[in-house]
């Protein structure tokens, strides 16, 4: 069976579509999955079982990106052709079934809407593929020795990076005395890029004895490594959706991006929100003790099996 998924150029999105995937794969175990997705995210997907070809998409002018994927698939009969992405193209190719998301904004949350195209309730969670070299790697940089906190201060848009200084006091009162993590490891993730490790710079600095893996990683080491951590508490961004894949306890900072299409989906998984308009507050309304309060709670919840 031969199916092409045609999934985001955003990590974050492109995370979110990785349970249907993982539900196609159980429904047919005999099928072989052609992947198209953007350049950014297309490690999302670099160790997924049943890959038969990764495309990735570069946007170029007057949509000409969608030409050169027709040209690279068009070639194929395929048994299904799922598009996430609302395009023409999966009705301009040989198939037996077509699965098309429709486009625009709309209400609820996106994981829901990536699960409707193919008439799934409940929404499969999202799942986070590595292998073994990337988990020895994991295992080298977070050797076993006590818990670790992992922190991700960084994010693709400024308004939605939480101020450097709250994550300081979140990571002293999870790991200091009395806190939910007393005497855990501190590791700090982000992505590549000067950008990147400016946002990062701060929290690195206050946090001397941290383990600094911003820029170090790619996505599948990203996933091995936080599939280790024992809490992760970050900004609205790719790499809170791809803890929350792994099954790790993800706590998601939100203030000017609604968490009610994007607040991070897992095993133990939430969202806390900036005081202010949903989807329009600032990450400054955002205190420090509160999150460190939710996280303590989110760890203390039992691990459910149900999806979203």
């Amino acid at each position: 069976m031969r199916i092409l998924f045609i999934t985001s150029t955003r990590i974050g999105d492109a995370v979110l579509s990785t349970g249907v995937i993982d539900h196609l794969m159980r429904a047919h175990p005999d099928a072989r999955f052609t992947i198209a997705v953007g350049r950014v995210a297309e490690g999302v997907f670099a160790r997924m079982p049943a890959l038969d070809r990764l495309i990735p998409i570069e946007k170029k002018r007057f949509g000409l990106h969608w030409l050169g994927l027709w040209w690279q698939v068009a070639f194929t009969r395929w048994d299904l052709v799922v598009d996430l992405r609302g395009s023409a193209i999966a009705w301009l190719l040989l198939a037996k079934r077509r699965a098309v998301m429709r486009g625009g904004r709309r209400p609820g949350h996106r994981l829901l809407h990536i699960a409707a195209t193919l008439g799934l309730a409940p929404a499969p969670r999202p799942v986070a593929w590595f292998g073994p070299t990337e988990a020895a790697r994991a295992e080298a940089l977070l050797p076993p020795g006590g818990p670790v906190l992992a922190l991700g201060p960084t994010a693709n848009w400024v308004r939605k990076v939480w101020p450097a200084e709250r994550f300081l006091t979140v990571a002293r009162l999870l790991t200091g005395p009395g806190g939910a993590l007393e005497g855990a490891r501190i590791a700090v993730l982000g992505g590549p890029g000067a950008q990147e490790r400016e946002m990062a710079a701060t929290v690195l600095d206050g946090l001397p004895g941290a383990i600094d893996l911003v820029g170090a990683l790619d996505l599948p080491a990203a996933a091995a490594v936080l599939a280790r951590c024992a809490l992760f508490v970050g900004n609205d961004s790719g790499l809170m959706h791809l803890s929350a894949a792994t099954g790790t306890p993800t706590v998601g900072l939100f203030g000017p991006t609604p968490a009610a299409e994007y607040a991070p989906v897992g095993a133990r998984a939430l969202a806390v929100l900036a005081k202010g308009p949903p989807g329009a507050a600032p990450m400054g309304a955002l205190p420090a003790t509160r999150v460190a309060e939710q996280a303590t709670a989110l760890l203390a919840r039992p691990v459910t099996e149900e999806a979203a």
